[in-house]
């Protein structure tokens, strides 16, 4: 089997930080005084940890540009991240969905208009233990796997040595069980499924258990110069995946790098926004301003996603 292993990015055009400015933000809640401008002032900023190595560097980025600009960054479950966000307690938040039409209109009712900015194409990478010799997986085996179906390894592979499969999410309340739940259309997760509270908490257990099968998202993963990521990829190994409906002898498998994570080859991908709901031109509209061009791109670039204004470029290495 051929197993597709390295990209490259190649040039772009993108709109800076500077026009964005200029643009004034629309929205109701007249009566919130502005205490902040879009390179000045303090907010508080909640993000789903599965971006918490990317929204760390873009906003030591921007700190670093604008002096008298401080972020307060919160990290949670994706559900508890949009809670903070409808119930006022943070203007602005980084995930991987957007707001629910509901939502949207119980804002508005509010007088807020929230303004969401698609930063980035991400995906959900699937890790195993460092001595599991199956690293590539159908996408049926995959469905399977989620469905309860297949509960051991040796049904992936007659010869395998291990035991009852362990998947393992990093919260229940995340968005990476969200998104198999919703891929796949599940009311529940069968009993191999369980969760523990972060992602380098997955990493963590997927480095100690030979049987487990990790869901993280490819943040954690995908930076190699970056010594955090680094480290985290010497201790397991990535999983390739086929696309949907191609089991053939001769299958290629994807695993989650920024090229294929572009060109759809690899098939648990997914968009990342900055919602806003400041009722003003305010620090959150410049942090995301920030984050979507040229600078902030480049830094989405270089930690293994996708920039949403970048085109990608792929190398195929074969072995």
């Amino acid at each position: 089997m051929k197993i597709i292993t390295k990209i490259a990015a190649t040039g772009f055009f993108l709109f800076g930080l500077s026009s964005l400015l200029l643009i004034t933000s629309c929205g109701g809640g007249g009566n919130q005084k502005a205490t902040d401008t879009p390179t000045s002032g303090k907010i508080k900023v909640v993000i789903d940890d599965s971006y918490r190595l990317l929204a760390e560097a873009e906003i030591y980025a921007f700190e670093a540009m604008y002096k008298y600009a401080t972020i307060d960054t919160i990290f949670k479950a994706e559900a508890d991240a949009i809670n903070d966000f409808m119930n006022d307690s943070v203007p602005m938040m980084i995930v991987n969905r957007n707001l629910s039409d509901q939502q949207v209109a119980y804002l508005k009712e509010r007088q807020y208009i929230p303004k969401t900015t698609k930063i980035a194409i991400d995906a959900v990478a699937l890790i195993v233990n460092n001595e599991n010799p199956d690293t590539t997986l159908f996408y049926q085996t995959v469905k399977e796997i989620f469905q309860g179906k297949i509960t051991t390894w040796n049904q992936i592979n007659k010869k395998s040595k291990l035991q009852d499969i362990k998947v393992v999410f990093d919260n229940f309340k995340s968005s990476n069980p969200r998104f198999f739940k919703d891929k796949f259309e599940l009311g529940s997760f069968p009993a191999t499924c369980f969760a523990v509270q972060t992602n380098a908490e997955v990493i963590s257990y997927v480095e100690k258990n030979k049987n487990a099968i990790g869901v993280i998202g490819v943040n954690w993963i995908s930076d190699p110069a970056d010594t955090v990521s680094h480290n985290f990829l010497k201790r397991f190994k990535v999983i390739g995946v086929a696309l949907e409906g191609d089991n053939d002898p001769g299958t290629k498998f994807y695993r989650p790098f920024t090229g294929y994570i572009a060109e759809g080859s690899y098939p648990f991908t997914r968009e990342v926004f900055c919602i806003n709901r400041q009722p003003y031109s305010g620090l959150a509209y410049g942090l995301s301003s920030f984050i979507a061009g040229e600078k902030g791109q480049l830094i989405v670039l270089h930690s293994g996603m996708v920039p949403a204004a970048m085109p990608v470029r792929l190398v195929e290495i074969k072995h």
